[in-house]
Parts: structure tokens; C-alpha cells; sequence
């Protein structure tokens, strides 16, 4: 039998909609969130024109604010613009699309004034707008504005888009704008690429910073961000219409031998059944020069394998996937070479590609694919046989393998965290005592374990190597009384 304490909407009705309805105003009391949440529930009680009136009043306010929110005030307002886009396209949007349309219109408005005003490094924000943008889609085909004024709206859009509020719009849009709708914005795209350029006089240019080859001027800014916004409009007007020539045109010869470049097109083309064509965009890639030999360029090897494999080029295909794994120890490609092999060859190959992880030279990059494979019997013998090359900066890697070898293979465990302890120490990272501190008492609980230490220093032993080298930091050892 339930307990009638617990929080839950059956045993909340049983104190009846006085009480409820105290306690409302009580909890609210104080709390601004919850009073127009509140108020959004009692006007969309009444209609949704009442809703829709209180939802444009709110924005109104929240677009003549001014005030600057730091990180201590943006869940309120992020908790404020999320209740103002679930009032638009929850309620008003399903008994009043067109309404919902213009509210949503408006909500996009607040993007600019508000990314300006806030401290959003966390990132509360920017998905809010992110789903208004989908939003817009959605409702705009319950709508069903008209294609150009559609079109008309997005163009306009699409020039404020400050903060990539309207990143995606095109694609959100492309139902309800239809072939009517995209020509029309494809027209204004084109037209503003078109339009001459006024350059201001160079006394009245301003100065906005300095890069390399000299002055950076806000018009230089201004006019990079036209470009920008035309060729990424009409590249996803050409998606939507699935007119890849409209897509690759986009793009100078030079630039479509980038390998990212090359591997959009290939993948658009291999879409369209252009596989001849495909193939010519991949090979004409340029690869990039890497500092290091195991960087590789992931679109276009992954663009090329689909090629090949749509060529019916498969052997072809399982190399490439293989040279992706022997590379750069990618994970994903060899299970996709593993799950193409016959039954029992797969086992094989596995120990193979496994056996050269544990010899590759560099052991973070080794260690943190044998962890997360998993396979940590190998994960340990690279331990225990590559001690030497541990680095304790590398906690990200380092961290999950301790805890995963903490199970059965308790020393090699304590070899990890010893590192991850000697690099804070010897490096005074006193920021990373607390985790030193907690990765020593881990190694006395772990070394309880250990039937052997072999050659490598056992635990009171290596506590008091530590107070001989270290003694003097206080500010660690007291973490641990």
C-alpha cells in the first residue's frame, strides 16, 4: 500500500482544492517564477486569447529589461523563457496555430537583447531558442501562413540571427514553406548577394581589433557575416530541396578539396545516387597537414567507406576502416570492421587489433581505449608492464581506469591513482589535492588486496616516500586526518 507522504498527483488531490489552493499561494509567496506560472494557468483557464494576451505581456517586459544576469540569475530567467515557449507551443499553438505563430515570431525576437544582456557560459539559454526555432516549424504548418510572407519572415530573421538563435531555421521551415516558400527566400538570398556593397570613407571606418594582417574595421565584419549567412542559407535551401549541383555550387573548386567540404558533397551525392560523382569529390580531397600522423580527417574517411561500400568496393571498404582503427585507435571503426567479418575470423582479428593497442606508443590513448572497450585483463598487463609511462595529468583517462580496475586487478588500480597522486604533488597542483588525498586513502583500501607488490614499492612504504618528498604541504596532508 502506497504511503499517503509520498509526492504524487493522487495524494495531493486528496487535500482538496482548498487546500491546494493555500498552499499554492503560500509556496509562491516570494517566488516570481511560480507566481506567472501561476497566472499563465489561471488566463489559459479562461481562453487561450486570455493566455496568448498574458504570454505577449511578459514578453514585452522581458524585452524592455536592461539589466545585466550573471550566472547567479540565469536559471530564473531561463526558467522564465522556458515557461513562455511551453505556454506558446503547448496550448495556444493547439486551439490557435495562427496566434501561436506570432507569439513564437515575438519569443524569437527577445534572442539578441537577451544573449546580450545575460552571462549564458553554461548554456541555459541558447537551447531554449534552439527548440523555439524547431517550434516554429511545427506550428507554422498548423498554421499555414502564407509561402512568401513565410519566406519574407524567415529572410529577416536570418539577417538578426546575432547568436545562432536561428541556426536550422530553413530546415524547421522547409514543410510549411514548401516549393513556393523556398524559391521565394532562395530569390532574396541571391538578390542580397547582389546588392552592391557601400564602403564607408577610411575616416569614417571603425576600428574594432587587430589580427595579423593588420586592422579589423566593422565593415570588413559586417560584410563576412552577409556572405556567411547567404552561403549557409542557400546551402540548406538547396538540402531542402534536394538539389545537391545548388548545394556543391556553394563552394570554389579549392574549397570543395577540403576534406570536410568534400565529404558534405560526397554524402550528398552518394544520396542521389551519384556514386561515379562521389567518388570524384572524395578523391579529389587534399588531405590536411597534421602535426601528428594519427589525426585524421573522420568526416571524410567515413564519407569514403559509405562510397565504397555503395560502389560495392566492400574489400576496399574493410581496409579503410581498418586503417581508421590502426591510426588512430578508433574504436568505432573496428567494431564496424569486426561486425562485417565471418563467425570465429571476428574473434581472431579482435585479439590482433587488441594485442596492438596494447602496443601502441602512446599509453594514454592505448589505456583509455582498452577501458572503455572493455577489455581490462590487457588493460592491466599495460599497466603493470608500462608503469614508467603513466601520466597523472591524464586524470580524464586515468580516472575511469582506476575504477574500473579496481575490481580484479587491484595493483594495477593503485599504480594509476599513485600517479595521478605523485602529479599533483610534484607539480603543486593544490587544486587536485582533494583528489590526491582521495585517490591515497584508495590505495590503502586497494593495497589491502594486493598478495604481492613484485618490485614496485608497497604501500607504507610509498606513504612514506611521500612524507619524506612532500611533508612540508600541509594543505594535503590535512586533507587526510
Amino acid at each position: 500500500m502506497a504511503k499517503t507522504t509520498t509526492l504524487n498527483a493522487k495524494n495531493l488531490e486528496a487535500l482538496g482544492a482548498e487546500r491546494l489552493a493555500a498552499l499554492l499561494i503560500e509556496i509562491s509567496t516570494g517566488d516570481a517564477v511560480a507566481k506567472r506560472r501561476l497566472r499563465m494557468e489561471l488566463a489559459g483557464a479562461q481562453s487561450p486569447a486570455e493566455l496568448g494576451k498574458e504570454v505577449r505581456k511578459r514578453l514585452a517586459a522581458i524585452a524592455r529589461a536592461r539589466s545585466f544576469v550573471d550566472w547567479r540569475g540565469i536559471k530564473l530567467l531561463s526558467a522564465d523563457l522556458q515557461a513562455q515557449r511551453a505556454a506558446i507551443a503547448g496550448a495556444i499553438a493547439q486551439r490557435d496555430p495562427a496566434e501561436a505563430l506570432d507569439l513564437l515570431w515575438r519569443f524569437m525576437e527577445l534572442a539578441n537583447p537577451v544573449f546580450s544582456r545575460c552571462d549564458d557560459s553554461n548554456g541555459h539559454i541558447s537551447p531554449i531558442f534552439h527548440l523555439a526555432c524547431e517550434d516554429l516549424g511545427t506550428i507554422a504548418v498548423l498554421a499555414k501562413p502564407s509561402p512568401q510572407a513565410l519566406a519574407e519572415q524567415s529572410f529577416r530573421a536570418l539577417l538578426a540571427n546575432d547568436y545562432g538563435q536561428f541556426d536550422g531555421l530553413i530546415t524547421a521551415l522547409a514543410k510549411a514553406l514548401g516549393k513556393a516558400g523556398l524559391d521565394h527566400l532562395k530569390q532574396l538570398m541571391i538578390d542580397l548577394s547582389n546588392r552592391p556593397v557601400e564602403k564607408p570613407a577610411a575616416k569614417d571606418r571603425i576600428k574594432i581589433g587587430y589580427g595579423s594582417a593588420g586592422p579589423i574595421y566593422q565593415d570588413e565584419i559586417a560584410e563576412r557575416s552577409r556572405v556567411c549567412t547567404v552561403k549557409l542559407a542557400l546551402q540548406e535551401i538547396a538540402d531542402a530541396q534536394g538539389d545537391v549541383d545548388a548545394f556543391i555550387a556553394q563552394y570554389d573548386a579549392k574549397t570543395r578539396k577540403v576534406p570536410a567540404i568534400a565529404a558534405e558533397i560526397a554524402q550528398r551525392l552518394l544520396t542521389a545516387g551519384r556514386l561515379k560523382e562521389a567518388w570524384s569529390a572524395i578523391e579529389a580531397a587534399v588531405p590536411r597537414q597534421r602535426d601528428r600522423e594519427d589525426w585524421l580527417d573522420f568526416e571524410w574517411e567515413d564519407a569514403r567507406i559509405a562510397v565504397l561500400e555503395a560502389l560495392g568496393r566492400a574489400t576496399e571498404a574493410q581496409e579503410a576502416r581498418w586503417h581508421c582503427f590502426e591510426r588512430a585507435l578508433s574504436p568505432l571503426h573496428l567494431r564496424e570492421y569486426l561486425k562485417r567479418l565471418p563467425d570465429f575470423d571476428d574473434v581472431e582479428a579482435e585479439e590482433k587489433a587488441l594485442d596492438l593497442v596494447k602496443q601502441d606508443k602512446d599509453f594514454s590513448r592505448a589505456l583509455g581505449f582498452l577501458i572503455s572497450w572493455p577489455d581490462l585483463n590487457r588493460a592491466a598487463a599495460l599497466v603493470l608492464e608500462r608503469a614508467g609511462e603513466l601520466d597523472g595529468d591524464y586524470y580524464e583517462v586515468l580516472t575511469p581506469a582506476s575504477e574500473a580496475l579496481a575490481g580484479k586487478h587491484k595493483l594495477a588500480a593503485v599504480l594509476v591513482l599513485r600517479a595521478m597522486i605523485d602529479f599533483a604533488l610534484n607539480q603543486n597542483r593544490s587544486s587536485r589535492y582533494k583528489h590526491a588525498a582521495r585517490h591515497l586513502l584508495s590505495c590503502a583500501s586497494l593495497s589491502a588486496g594486493v598478495e604481492a607488490f613484485g618490485g614496485l614499492e608497497a604501500h607504507d612504504a610509498y606513504v612514506a616516500r611521500l612524507r619524506r618528498e612532500h611533508g612540508r604541504k600541509h594543505s594535503f596532508w590535512n586533507l587526510l586526518t
